[in-house]
Formats: structure tokens, C-alpha cells, sequence
């Protein structure tokens, strides 16, 4: 399916933080509070409550801290008597700052100081970036300065006073808009900043200036016409008023070192926080801390796992949930020293397996139990390059056991040989009738294949249980679903291996340490899973799902990736080398119509060329006043003007050379030749797979040079590529749900459903429409069906928002079945609190009963998405089931080797095109049973361009 990439956005809501307003008014709203070395403590203690408290409420699933960087800032080059007249910082407030920076990196929490600006061009950076992406964005602050910000997608919350500026809230509270809030600022002044403003001017006159004039560039130009004492003053202050705008315009083009999904927060280090609650005598809060524990272990009776150790398998768990931390500024954790504090201590029959005839008692109770839960320590995440450190097993809560076998440190004690160990595993391992449970299964089974163990029964996943039963509860490794299902803290790899550049490799971590937090991860998974399948007991639909869909694909999944994909190393090698070359000739090209050099690269000098020496036309301002040079601007200057066409080329060419030409070769195993990739169960929210290293989902198919890339995707000799994708697979799903007769009767009708609606929307016949007609149906087509205002419509396709109002009107008319299912899944989701699929997936929508009216507009949007995305999402799957049973039979002629959105990639051979072809249409057309017909296009190449 082709929707337009910013439509099918789903992605997770991301909140701000404003740091430094936390920090001022925790320090003046408490009294002076010290522990008993003097030092003072406050602020600390003000700011963690409040900023518990605010994560507490709204669970984020990204965050940032954000807090002023000491030093100077571009304001101060500005205008040197920039916050000229504030109180320097207390040192009683000054000395709290470290102690906060350390304790919020214990939390977990993502934290962000950039020197030279401030922290709410910080935010402002963020938040714009984000909104672009689809997020809806949240920032907590009490800075009025902030409200320039809001839009549709960007709200302020202030935590103190419990109130949210939406649009109409910042009208309200300033009797302006959003839009309008730098100006008013440059108006009104601020005493605390030292910005200038108007003499005189007041809240109430720059409200009503702007309401009458707009702009203050429209004020300026009718300045003559205000009259009275306070005209004189805006007259007199003409000359600096420049100045105050700029000083009170936010910043929201940094460069900054991060992107959004680098603000994903990390499990708290729990020993480090306890120590430092501790130093500093926070009794309140170590009081929660030690609470949680103590209640987490006598809800569990036997259960005091205050800590359990979660594995090695735990770290592919993290990449397969998408975390990601920023790094931060102090030094990284180091290697685990012999001092390093134990982990905490965790009741359990757990053994150390150094004997052999240990070893043959623990394979008897093995050979007997119902359930083998398992877990590999290895020395890599990367499952090409994996080797086996240890095995741990559990079969039953406390009873668990780790065998160690290639541990190589000074000292290492002697150990069982690791091939003579596996080889005796290796029967229980094979037998399929022997279920097997595991947290990130596929992982092990990958690093037991390069050593002959073919893993079968991979009956209970506890990453996937938790993802089907709850796909935005919590994030999917094993640290956060025991944390939310058992109400346990448990232990990170890098507790027991150090983290960063000093990370040791698992082979290097003393026995009795790895021992005790292997057996403990074995332990809390078994413990998870029995919570989370009683729970999908309940849940037929879901534990149908899970049996019938996401179990079935992990062998499937492992297949591909261990297969991976054959690419032309020279071909991207012979691409990259000649788009340098053509990259040379654009920047001739480009310097020779500005008639001089200058670095295309940098915005500032080609911000100069195009609006100082070319006198282009300036579209459009950046919130600082400048020209923008965006790519949208440079697109609608590329009509008329050849220069932005030539930079606009030369950066889609160098962004492609960066991130396909150069990198991919890279990315080939030296010993297969191919990409293998690693594909995601359990990171989309709607139940899309996704990949990475590489991402195979993200090459570019509608651009030439991004059909060269896929160029470089090859078939061996003797085989072809086979490209089989869903045509118009959400928009029929729609058609399944909503029941629409006109809808149904186009795809029952095999007509082309875009121009159906060009003539319906147009008023035009069927054979009249034309291409962009079509087009403009097209983005409407897609946009509405997931909840698509008239106004981003108008945005959308470029027309005044009366007629967008009018398209999506008679949108509707014709197709009322749509509204009324639209209408009609609003109103469930905020009802029962979710959506489902067609083959009862759910959506949770914690956010469709929010008071934040632009939280709970997102979560309506997100209730029409979900359904057919998802629906989509299930259907691939058993496709890809039942295609890949096909291919992995004994002489099979194809093999399954890529899924990227709704098309399937197999590579086959040559001499059964047809027998294949036939069977990839049947398989997929019959992976679900609509009121509209699956229809499946099918192409075939020597390169996966040519089988588009």
C-alpha cells in the first residue's frame, strides 16, 4: 500500500521537560531544607516529587529533561545586557544542580544540556521536530515564552498549577494566539530578562494591537496610525523592537546531537538511587523505593526478588522494543571490578553447574519436566557473530540452575566442555514435542543454529505474550514487562557486566556473579509467563492470536533472517562513486548560478546567496526571523528558480549516498555475502513488523535513485527475485469494516477505487478523470480513513480549507457507510477503552479519555488507524506462515527472504516461476476472508527493482 508516509504515522506520544522552571520553582515554593552535613537538599527533593509525580500520570514512552548549560548564549551576543538585571543564582540553589543531574541519570530518564542556547530552544527544537514526525508532543513548564509553540500537535501543561494550553488556551490566557506570542512578548517586554519592549505597553494594548493588525511587522507599518501617548512610545521604541522580538523568538532549528527516539527512558538503577536517597537523606523518597520492594515481594509470596538478574537474552529483548538512551555526560559505568557492589540479595535453590554428574541429574529432571524455560549468556547481541558463554534452565519458580562454559578470565574456574554439554542438550532442544519458554526466543535459536542445534518447541515467548496481551502497556524486554506484571525490579546486563566503552564482554564476568543472574532470569521468566498466559487464558480472541499468529512467525522470521539477502557490493560501491561524481557536478552547478563558491551544506550561507545576493522571494520566516531555507520552501522556489532545484538534488543525492551506497555494503557478513537483518515482533503498536541493522522497510521505491539501491538486491545464480505485494490492502480492510456499499461494490468491480472517487469527489465522468485528479483522491482516500481534518487536507494538497471542507463532504456523501464506521469506533474506543482487528488484536487508547483535548483527538485518529493497519499487520503474518511452510519443504524451489509493508520478497528458481507464482497468489489471498477480494500483484527479476 502507498499511503503518504506522514499519514500512517502511529507513533507514541513524547514529553518535555522544562528542567530549569522545575528547578527555580521548587527552590522558592519549599523551605530551606538541609541533611545533616549542611548541604541543602530542597530543590532535589522539590523537583523529584514533582517530576515522579508527572511521570506517574501520564507514563511517557519518550522523554526529556531539558536544563540550562552554563555559560553564555547566542542571546548574549545579541544583546549584551541580555537578563542584565537578574539575581545571579543562589548558592544554596547552584550546589543542588550535580546532585539532581546524577539522581535523574539513576532514574533512567533522558537528559539534555546543550551549552551555548537555552533549554527552551531546546525544547522548542524537539518538540517542532517531533510534531513534523506525527508525535504528539507534551511539555511541562511554566514559562510563558513556551506558548509560541503550540499547535495542533505541541501542548503546554504547567504541573503546578494543573492547567493545559491547547490553542484556544493560550487565546485565552494571553487574548492571543500561538503564533502570535513572540510578538506580543517583544511587545510587553520582560523586566526578570532585561528585554526591552515598549514603555507603557502592557498585557491589554499588545493584545489589542495584534488582534487589529495581526503581525507586528503590520503594526510597525501602521505605527502612525496609533494614537496617544502610548503611539509615541511605540514610535520611540521602533528601533529596538526588532531586537526584543528576536531576543523572545524561540529557536526550533537547532543542530542538535540526538534524535527522537534517542529519548526513550531506561530502567532505573535502583542500587544507585537507593545509595543516593541515601547520601543525601531523602527519606521520602528511598521510603518509596524500599516500599515498592518490600510490597512487590510479599505480593508474590515466596517471591522476594527485589532484584532477579535478567539475562543475557535481556539486551536483544531492549533492541527488539526500539530502547534507546541518550548518552550521558558523566563517565560510563566501567567494567565490574571485583568491589562492585552485589546485586541484592534474591532467595532461590540456585546451582552452579561444574560437575558432570550435576550436569546428568539436571538433564533427568529436564527429560521430566512439562516446560523447559531456558536462557543462553553470550558474548555478542549481533546473532551472526554470537558465542555461547552459558546456559541457565528453570523448571519450576526458585529452582533454576546455571551451567557455565567458556568464561575466560584470571582466575576462571574449570568448567564444562561447551561442545560435549550442547551435544548433550541438543535432544531436548530438537524435540518439538517438548514446549520450550524463553523471553526473545528467536535470539537463542539463532546462536544454537550456528552450533548444529536446530531449537524446535518454541512454544511460549514471554516478549511476545506481553506485547499481544498489551501492545503499549510497557515496553516489551524483560526488565519492564516483570516490573509491570510482577511489580519486581530486576537487574539490567550492565549490572553485572558494566556498560559503554567499558563493558565487558560476557565471558569475562566472574562465574558466581553470572550464575546468580542468569538462574534469575530463567526464574522470572518462567514466573512471567505463568502471569501473562493466564491472562490471555481469559482472552480467547488474544491467546488465538498469539497461537495462531505470533507463535507460528518467530520460526519463520528465523528463517529469513538467517537466510538473508543477497546484495551486489560492487553495484552500490560503482552507485556511490557515481553519485560523488554527480554530487561534484551539482555543486559547480549550484556555485556557477550564484555566481560565486559557497558551502551548499550550510543554511546560513545559503540562506545569504538566495535572499541577499539572488533577491529570491522570502516564503517564509523561521521563528528567529530568518529566511527558512526548508525543503518545502526550496520545493515551491524549484517552480520558478533554478538554483533551489539544484540544492534541493544535491541533498536528496548526498542524504541516499550517506545512508544506502555507503552503508549497506558495511552491513554484508563477510562470510555469507548477504544483509542479514533482524525483524521486530514486538516494537509496532499496531502489530507491523519492523527491521533493523539494516532496515530493509525504509529504501526508497518512488525515486530513481532509490530503485537503483534495490538494484543492488539480487538473486543468485540459477534464481529470481519474486516481489508479491497487497494492492490497496487497508483501503479494502476499510471496506470489510465499514460495510460501505459503494466501497465494497468498487473492489468487488475491480475499478480503480482513486478514480472512483476523483469522478464522485470532481463531479466528473469516469473517463475524464485526470492524473491529479486522481492524485488529490488519492491522499483523500487515505487521509480520511485515518481521521484526517479539512484542515490538514488543505495542508495536504495545497488549497484553502473551505474547499477541503467541500472534498471531504462529498467524500462522505458518497461513501456514508465510512462515516458512520468512524463515527460509530469513536465512540467504542472511548467507551471499552480500545479497538480491534478483524482477527481480534487490541489497541489500547489510554489517552481517549484525556481532559488534554489534543491527546485525546490523537488517540480518536489512532482508533480509525488502528484497526486497518493492524488488520493488515495480521493478515501479512499468516501469509507469511502459510507461504513459508510451502518453501521450507524438502526440495522446496523458493525461499521467503524479505517482508517489507505489505509485499513479501522470496527468492526462486528459475525453472518454477509459474508453480510459485500460483502458489504465493493462493496462499496470500487466502490468509483472510474479506467481503472484498484480496488482490495480490505479482512482478519477477533479476533485482528486486526489476520485480516491482
Amino acid at each position: 500500500m502507498s499511503t503518504p508516509a506522514p499519514l500512517s504515522l502511529a507513533p507514541a506520544s513524547l514529553v518535555l521537560v522544562d528542567g530549569s522552571s522545575y528547578l527555580y520553582r521548587a527552590f522558592h515554593a519549599l523551605p530551606p531544607l538541609s541533611n545533616s552535613r549542611g548541604e541543602p537538599t530542597g530543590a532535589v527533593l522539590g523537583v523529584l516529587n514533582m517530576l515522579l509525580k508527572f511521570m506517574r500520570e501520564q507514563q511517557p514512552q519518550r522523554i526529556a529533561v531539558v536544563l540550562d548549560a552554563p555559560g553564555r548564549t547566542f542571546r548574549d551576543d545579541l544583546f549584551a545586557e541580555y537578563k542584565a538585571h537578574r539575581v545571579p543564582m543562589p548558592d544554596d540553589l547552584r550546589s543542588q544542580i550535580e546532585p539532581l543531574l546524577v539522581i535523574l541519570r539513576a532514574l533512567g530518564l533522558p537528559l539534555i544540556r546543550i551549552e551555548g542556547v537555552e533549554a527552551d530552544d531546546v525544547i522548542g527544537t524537539l518538540a517542532c521536530r517531533a510534531a513534523r514526525a506525527g508525535y504528539q508532543v507534551l511539555i511541562s513548564t511554566g514559562d510563558k515564552d513556551m506558548a509560541q509553540l503550540v499547535d495542533g500537535s505541541i501542548t503546554l501543561i504547567n504541573t503546578m498549577s494543573n492547567t493545559v494550553l491547547d490553542r484556544e488556551g493560550v487565546k485565552t490566557k494571553f487574548d492571543v494566539y500561538p503564533e502570535q506570542i513572540a510578538d506580543y512578548l517583544a511587545l510587553v517586554g520582560d523586566n526578570i530578562d532585561n528585554i526591552p519592549g515598549i514603555p507603557k505597553v502592557g498585557p491589554k494594548t499588545a493584545a489589542k494591537w495584534l488582534g487589529r493588525y495581526g503581525t507586528l511587522d503590520q503594526l510597525v507599518a501602521h505605527a502612525g496610525e496609533v494614537e496617544g501617548k502610548v503611539g509615541e512610545n511605540l514610535r520611540a521604541g521602533l528601533t529596538t523592537l526588532e531586537l526584543s522580538r528576536k531576543l523572545a523568538t524561540l529557536h526550533t532549528d537547532l543542530d542538535l546531537p540526538l534524535s527522537i527516539d534517542d529519548l526513550r527512558p531506561t530502567p532505573p538503577d535502583t542500587s544507585a538511587l537507593r545509595a543516593l536517597y541515601t547520601r543525601y537523606e531523602l527519606r521520602s523518597l528511598l521510603r518509596q523505593l524500599e516500599d515498592s520492594s518490600t510490597s512487590a515481594a510479599s505480593a508474590s509470596g515466596t517471591l522476594p526478588l527485589t532484584a532477579v538478574g535478567s539475562g543475557t537474552t535481556n539486551a536483544p529483548a531492549l533492541a527488539e522494543a526500539g530502547s534507546a538512551a541518550l548518552e550521558e555526560s558523566t563517565p560510563a559505568a566501567g567494567a565490574v571490578p571485583a568491589e562492585m557492589a552485589p546485586l541484592p540479595n534474591v532467595q532461590g535453590r540456585y546451582e552452579v553447574v561444574q560437575a558432570w554428574q550435576d550436569l546428568e541429574r539436571w538433564l533427568d529432571r529436564l527429560q521430566g519436566a512439562e516446560l523447559l524455560c531456558f536462557d543462553l549468556a553470550c558474548t555478542s547481541l549481533d546473532y551472526m557473530h554470537a558465542e555461547i558463554v552459558g546456559v541457565s534452565f528453570c523448571i519450576e519458580p526458585e529452582v533454576a540452575a546455571y551451567v557455565p562454559l567458556t568464561h575466560r578470565y584470571a582466575g576462571a574456574p574449570q568448567q564444562l566442555e561447551r561442545s560435549r554439554v550442547l551435544s548433550a542438550l541438543q535432544p531436548l532442544l530438537e524435540d518439538p514435542a517438548r514446549a520450550k519458554l524463553g523471553h526473545h526466543l528467536k535470539h537463542d535459536a539463532h546462536v544454537l543454529a550456528r552450533y548444529g542445534i536446530a531449537l524446535a518447541g518454541m512454544r511460549y515467548d514471554t516478549m511476545l505474550e506481553s506485547y499481544v496481551l498489551n501492545s503499549v502497556a510497557t515496553r516489551h524486554d524483560l526488565e519492564s514487562t516483570v516490573a509491570r506484571y510482577l511489580g519486581l525490579t530486576i537487574a539490567r546486563l550492565e549490572d553485572v557486566a558494566g556498560r559503554g566503552a567499558r563493558q565487558l564482554s560476557f565471558d569475562q564476568v566472574p562465574v558466581e556473579r553470572a550464575a546468580e543472574f542468569l538462574a534469575q532470569t530463567t526464574d522470572a521468566t518462567l514466573r512471567l509467563h505463568r502471569r501473562l498466559w493466564t491472562e490471555l487464558e481469559h482472552l480467547p480472541q488474544l491467546r488465538r492470536l498469539y497461537v495462531e499468529v505470533e507463535e507460528p512467525l518467530l520460526p519463520v522470521l528465523l528463517h529469513m533472517e538467517r537466510r538473508g539477502v543477497l546484495i551486489d557490493r560492487e553495484r552500490l560501491h560503482a552507485q556511490g562513486r557515481q553519485i560523488t561524481t554527480e554530487l561534484a557536478a551539482l555543486l559547480a552547478r549550484a556555485c556557477a548560478e550564484a555566481g560565486c563558491d559557497f558551502n551548499v551544506d550550510s543554511p546560513r550561507q545559503l540562506q545569504s546567496i538566495l535572499f541577499e545576493k539572488l533577491q529570491l522571494p522570502v516564503l517564509r520566516k523561521t521563528p528567529t526571523g530568518q529566511p527558512s531555507t526548508a525543503e518545502d520552501v526550496l520545493e515551491e522556489l524549484a517552480a520558478n528558480f533554478a538554483l533551489p532545484r539544484i540544492v534541493l538534488e544535491y541533498r536528496a543525492l548526498a542524504k541516499l549516498k550517506s545512508t544506502y551506497t555507503d552503508k549497506l555494503p558495511e552491513q554484508v557478513n563477510p562470510r555469507t555475502g548477504r544483509v542479514h537483518t533482524s525483524y521486530h515482533q514486538a516494537v509496532a503498536q499496531t502489530g507491523r513488523l519492523s527491521s533493523s541493522d539494516p532496515n530493509l522497510q525504509n529504501i526508497p521505491i518512488r525515486t530513481a535513485e532509490g530503485r537503483r539501491i534495490r538494484q543492488a538486491f539480487i538473486a543468485p545464480p540459477g534464481y529470481v527475485l519474486l516481489a508479491a505485494d497487497y494492492s490497496q490492502i487497508e483501503l479494502r480492510i476499510m471496506a470489510h469494516l465499514s460495510g460501505d456499499e459503494g466501497l465494497l461494490q468498487a473492489f468487488v468491480d475491480d475499478r480503480d477505487v482513486h478514480q472512483t472517487t476523483a469522478a464522485e469527489i470532481f463531479g466528473v465522468e469516469l473517463g475524464n478523470v485526470s492524473a491529479d485528479q486522481r492524485r488529490l483522491a488519492k491522499i483523500i482516500n487515505f487521509g480520511l480513513i485515518y481521521g484526517m481534518s479539512a484542515f490538514g487536507l488543505a495542508r495536504q494538497i495545497g488549497i484553502e480549507r473551505g474547499a477541503a471542507q467541500q472534498y471531504v463532504e462529498r467524500y462522505f456523501a458518497r461513501y456514508p457507510g465510512v462515516k458512520r464506521f468512524m463515527d460509530a469506533t469513536r465512540t467504542r474506543a472511548r467507551d471499552e477503552g480500545f479497538v480491534e482487528t478483524v482477527f481480534g488484536r487490541r489497541l489500547y487508547l489510554p489517552d481517549i479519555r484525556s481532559r488534554n483535548r489534543a491527546l485525546q483527538q490523537y488517540a480518536e485518529r489512532s482508533a480509525i488507524n488502528a484497526p486497518m493497519q493492524g488488520t493488515a499487520a495480521d493478515i501479512i503474518k499468516r501469509a507469511m506462515v502459510a507461504v513459508d511452510a510451502w518453501c521450507e519443504r524438502a526440495g522446496a524451489p523458493a525461499h521467503l527472504i524479505m517482508q517489507v509493508h505489505d509485499e513479501l520478497v522470496l527468492e526462486v528458481r528459475e525453472d518454477a516461476i509459474e508453480e510459485v507464482t500460483g502458489v504465493v497468489r493462493e496462499r496470500m489471498a487466502g490468509a483472510a476472508q474479506l467481503q472484498v477480494p484480496l488482490r495480490i500483484d505479482i512482478g519477477v527479476g533479476a533485482n528486486w527493482d526489476e520485480a516491482h
